[in-house]
């Protein structure tokens, strides 16, 4: 049972910007589910995705792993041999209870847990890679670069999962699904005060796209085959293809 997120139930003097600590890491099961409408299903469908998609002898990549809950479900869901997969994070709180997570499972797949920042990780013979919530985290800048560097790693046939909170060009359905995304926290139990001061913290470090935004950055990296696969409210997964027969 993962403990309670109560970070934000009383007022925080100095709001800085929003890091992946210990304090997060410790709440962060009960976070997501709060706080990310669909994500379960999202994880669901990855391991679908990976059952679908990986390829014999080739690797996976989990970039931004955070607790490895994508990692999880994609080496449940693997049935051919000689696969890896690869799952790395910067942050040394998740890190560390990844490793845990991942050791209290038995499976036939190995998984190399990496401390590490996700812009330095070369990607190789992968078959599927995996950006759970992680890319709005980069500078935009640097967004770009990223999936070209995953897609010269994938090989033909592979699969880029990208899931991501978005923003929308039409102001009025911008705000509407703010809105309800900010019900759907209250009928998780978040109070005013929590909601507020999270959405403070994250303002400078989380940075959204329109869906528009993402399926040009995919197509310009290579992928031939994109769009949206889910959508709950204003977050969202993408699934970008490259071309070529496995």
């Amino acid at each position: 049972m993962s403990n309670r997120d109560t970070l934000f139930s009383a007022p925080i003097a100095k709001l800085g910007d929003w890091t992946f600590d210990e304090r997060v890491a410790e709440v962060f099961p009960d976070m997501i589910q709060r706080s990310v409408p669909g994500y379960s299903n999202i994880i669901s469908m990855i391991g679908m995705l990976a059952e679908r998609f990986v390829q014999p002898h080739t690797q996976v990549y989990d970039l931004g792993c955070s607790l490895g809950a994508a990692t999880l479900s994609v080496r449940r869901n693997i049935n051919v041999e000689g696969c890896k997969i690869i799952s790395v994070d910067n942050s040394p709180a998740m890190i560390e209870r990844c490793r845990r997570h991942i050791d209290a499972f038995r499976a036939d797949t190995p998984v190399d847990v990496i401390e590490a920042d996700i812009r330095n990780i070369s990607i190789e013979n992968a078959s599927m890679v995996v950006l759970n919530f992680t890319l709005q985290f980069l500078d935009p800048n640097e967004r770009q670069q990223l999936l070209n560097t995953i897609w010269h790693g994938l090989r033909p046939g592979g699969i880029l999962v990208l899931s991501e909170k978005f923003s929308f060009a039409d102001p009025v359905v911008d705000e509407l699904l703010f809105n309800m995304h900010h019900d759907f926290k209250r009928a998780n139990g978040y109070s005013e005060l929590e909601i507020s001061q999270k959405r403070s913290m994250l303002e400078n470090v989380m940075l959204t796209d329109s869906v528009e935004s993402h399926k040009a950055r995919l197509r310009t990296a290579g992928f031939e085959h994109v769009d949206l696969w889910f959508q709950c409210f204003n977050f969202g997964s993408l699934i970008a293809l490259k071309a070529g027969s496995v």
